[in-house]
Order: structure tokens, then C-alpha cells, then sequence
């Protein structure tokens, strides 16, 4: 496959060229009247965003930086448990090398799971599907996250009851159209708290509620084949095997301190990657749609709903799978997070051209921060 061939499934080629609909005006950005031409900036962009690859000859899938970041958070991973088990290290730096793992079990999470849920790694489906693997290697069942992330999440971004990234179990109110608790006016204060548990909750409780006891109507409906079911009790055991079991069956440590380590590596990977995600859709600046069909293309909605920050320092953008940049990921699912920069810059001017609101933070320390804005507006009891 060439190229040029790749670089066409860079935007949804199903996206009309429509011009927006009525919610965009109400926020008081611009209106279609207002910008002459403006029905034709989701074509223009998909031109110039599939121009990008196809006028260099370069593939939208890994590139050489790809492959070089697979290797090495494999490479850490395997690396710390090989150094585990030949060293056999005392108790705290037993815990060093434990955690060491587990920052890698992060970077796997967002730099290659992520992007192999999406295919965006090879033309070969193979590699993509063994690769989406990862996530059962940290706990995690690929095929659940699969559907969640792409029919729960993709397809209908910040959109109440639909949006699977939105639910907060009564405990946090993350749009308007939630039910508001009294408990929830101190939410800003206890949510980092709750995302520490994200990977907690996904590994013991999330992927087998999805199962066997679904909330969403899309999980309801569906016939999970029987294999997977395998997968998912199969995978849970591999991976507690690796990572409770034998630290204390063969390395013969206390059960305390493997717990302890245990606990302290779901901290640092739910934290990570709940921040990661929730500073790009759930922020003060983004909008939630009533429905799905508040748009008239998918693109405006990308826009409206979605929010970059830090697209000009490498550092976060190599550590965070480049979900910081992610109007491109939502824009170009299945390209490679290693290009996201450059489509990134053709994205900003492409909107700055067309009067389209862009919406970026220049940290993500300031991302942060607007994320625990809204939800201390949201917790308001009298927040609408």
C-alpha cells in the first residue's frame, strides 16, 4: 500500500462538507453567516491533512520513532522483571524496580496500546491485534476497551448517557445534563483521588461489569463471542500471576509489600492516564451536546468538544502518546500518534483560517487546572 493509497483513511471519508449547525453561533465564536465559505473548511481540512502524506510519500502508519518507542517501553518492561528475578533485590529496591515496571506499563498503555486499539500502527492487522494485547498485559481487557473507546467514546464525544469516558458513577458529575448529588460540590477536591483508582477499577471491577452486568445499551445488545470470555478471565489471571503471585511465590516476598507495590504502581497508572485523557475533552472551555445529532458534520464536533495542550513540547507529547494533540487523533484515528505534530499545525491554521475556534492550553499543568475548574463548576448545586 502506498503512501498516498494510506493517507486517505487519514479523515472519515464519509465527513459532508455541511455547514455547522446552530450551536456554534450560541456560544458567540462565529456564526456560518458570519464566515464566508465556512460549509467548505471540513473538506479543505481532510485535503490538507491527506496532502500531508501523500505530497511527502510518507506513511500515516509507525514510523521509524514508532517502532523505536515500542521497543523501548517493551524493552523497560521486560527489562525490570528480568532484573527482578536475577538480582532478587531487597524490599525497597524491590519496590524501585517494581514501580519502574509499572511507569512503563503507562507508557505502553498510552504511546502502543492506544494506538493498536486504532490500527494506527501497521497496514497489518495482525500486528495491530497483537499488539492491543498490551492492554491485557497491564490488567486490562483489549477487547472490552475496543468497544468502549471506539462505540462508547469516538462516536459520540461528551455526549451524556453515550459517551462511555463521561461516566461517573453518580460519584462525579462531569456534564450538565448528570443529575447533580450534594456530595459532588467537593468533587474538584476528591477527583484525583478517584482517577488514582482508574486502573484499580478497570482491572477488578469495570471489565467484568461490561461483561456480565452492562449499563450501556450498545453492551446489551451485543454477543461477545465466547472466546473472549476466555481472554478476559485468562488475562486477568496472567497478569496477577506476574504481578502478585510470583513476586511472592518465587521471590519470596512478604505479601504486604508486594501488595503495597501492587497498589502504589495502579496509582501512578491511573492518575497518568485519567489526567491524560480527561484535560482533552472534559475542560471549561468544551462544549457538551445535547445529542449526537446536534452537528450537522462531525467535524464541528470534534472542534467544539475537544481541546489540545502542550502541542510544542516534545517531551509530553513522546511521554503521552500524543493525546495531547488530540483534535488530530479524533480528526485522524487510525494515523500514527508520531505524525500528530505537523497535522497538528495544519490543523490550528486550517481552523484560524476558516474562523473555526480552536481550543488548546499552553501546559498541561494549565489543562489540569481547567479540568478541576469545570468540575468544581459542575458540582455546583446550582450549576446547570
Amino acid at each position: 500500500m502506498t503512501a498516498e493509497t494510506e493517507a486517505v483513511i487519514a479523515l472519515n471519508p464519509d465527513m459532508d462538507d455541511l455547514a455547522p449547525s446552530g450551536v456554534l453561533p450560541r456560544h458567540g465564536e462565529w456564526s456560518a453567516g458570519d464566515q464566508p465559505g465556512v460549509s467548505s473548511f471540513p473538506k479543505v481540512l481532510r485535503r490538507r491533512l491527506d496532502q500531508f502524506f501523500a505530497e511527502g510519500n510518507i506513511s500515516p502508519k509507525a514510523d521509524r520513532t514508532m517502532w523505536v518507542k515500542i521497543a523501548a517501553g517493551l524493552a523497560v518492561l521486560v527489562g525490570s522483571w528480568i532484573v527482578l528475578y536475577t538480582l532478587r533485590p531487597d524490599s525497597w529496591k524491590f519496590v524501585a524496580l517494581y514501580l519502574l515496571g509499572g511507569l512503563a506499563q503507562t507508557f505502553l498503555l498510552l504511546n502502543i496500546a492506544h494506538d493498536s486499539n486504532h490500527n494506527a500502527i501497521s497496514s497489518m492487522p495482525s500486528v495491530n491485534k497483537t499488539l492491543n494485547y498490551v492492554f491485557d498485559l497491564c490488567g486490562i481487557n483489549s477487547y472490552m476497551w475496543r468497544i468502549l473507546h471506539h462505540r462508547g467514546h469516538h462516536s459520540c464525544v461528551n455526549v451524556h448517557g453515550e459517551d462511555d469516558a463521561l461516566t461517573g458513577r453518580g460519584i462525579l458529575r462531569f456534564t450538565p445534563y448528570e443529575p447533580h448529588k450534594p456530595l459532588q460540590r467537593f468533587q474538584h477536591i476528591y477527583a484525583l483521588f478517584l482517577y488514582a483508582m482508574f486502573s484499580l477499577d478497570y482491572v477488578f471491577v469495570r471489565d467484568f461489569e461490561c461483561f456480565f452486568s452492562p449499563s450501556h445499551d450498545y453492551l446489551k445488545r451485543t454477543r461477545h463471542p465466547a472466546r473472549e470470555y476466555a481472554i478476559l478471565f485468562a488475562g486477568k489471571a496472567f497478569y496477577l500471576t506476574y504481578m502478585v503471585l510470583l513476586p511472592v511465590v518465587v521471590l519470596g516476598k512478604s505479601p504486604l509489600l508486594v501488595a503495597g507495590a501492587f497498589l502504589l504502581v495502579h496509582l501512578v497508572v491511573g492518575l497518568t492516564v485519567s489526567l491524560v485523557f480527561q484535560t482533552t475533552h472534559t475542560v471549561d472551555s468544551t462544549y457538551f451536546p445535547s445529542g449526537r445529532g446536534e452537528f450537522d458534520n462531525s467535524v464541528y464536533h470534534i472542534f467544539a468538544t475537544t481541546a489540545d495542550y502542550a502541542t510544542r513540547n516534545p517531551l509530553v507529547g513522546w511521554l503521552a502518546g500524543g493525546l495531547n494533540h488530540h483534535i488530530v487523533h479524533h480528526l485522524c484515528p487510525f494515523v500514527c500518534h508520531t505524525h500528530y505534530g505537523p497535522l497538528t499545525r495544519i490543523v490550528e491554521q486550517t481552523a484560524e483560517e476558516f474562523g473555526v475556534p480552536y481550543r488548546q492550553h499552553p501546559t498541561m499543568t494549565r489543562a489540569i487546572r481547567h479540568h478541576l475548574i469545570l468540575l468544581k463548576q459542575l458540582g455546583d448545586e446550582t450549576a446547570t
